[in-house]
């Protein structure tokens, strides 16, 4: 189970790009950073899932949970260069700048074709503590 104070990202397990964004993201994390990974599957996942507001509830994306608040679609991917060393870290402004509604729908273009163009991966391995 989640340590309550600890960020976590949750991503589609069944799903080849989140599993390689899990995977490219952890070695590549800034020291002292604290993120777990969890497939949105999992019962643990849910439970966190079912604390943020409505309209979150319902989106079937990405979220980030970080310093108790929640963050959905290109929001929580966006966020994920925060955890990350300074070399990655310095790119969060400059993509943040992009307005959100242009982010979302980039987001949503890449989720629609994720599945045929990133293969599923045999296991979601993922679960990083």
């Amino acid at each position: 189970m989640l340590d309550s104070g600890r960020d976590v990202l949750l991503l589609d397990g069944d799903c080849g790009l989140c599993h390689r964004l899990a995977l490219f993201i952890d070695p590549k994390l800034a020291p002292g950073a604290d993120i777990a990974y969890r497939p949105i599957q999992s019962n643990e996942a849910q439970k966190l899932i079912e604390t943020f507001p409505g309209w979150q509830q319902k989106a079937d994306t990405v979220y980030l949970f970080r310093n108790g608040y929640s963050y959905i679609r290109s929001a929580a991917v966006i966020r994920c260069l925060l955890y990350m060393k300074w070399t990655w870290k310095i790119w969060f402004p400059i993509v943040w700048i992009i307005p959100l509604p242009l982010r979302n729908m980039i987001y949503r273009f890449v989720a629609r074709y994720r599945h045929q163009v990133f293969k599923k991966p045999e296991v979601c391995t993922f679960r990083i503590d």
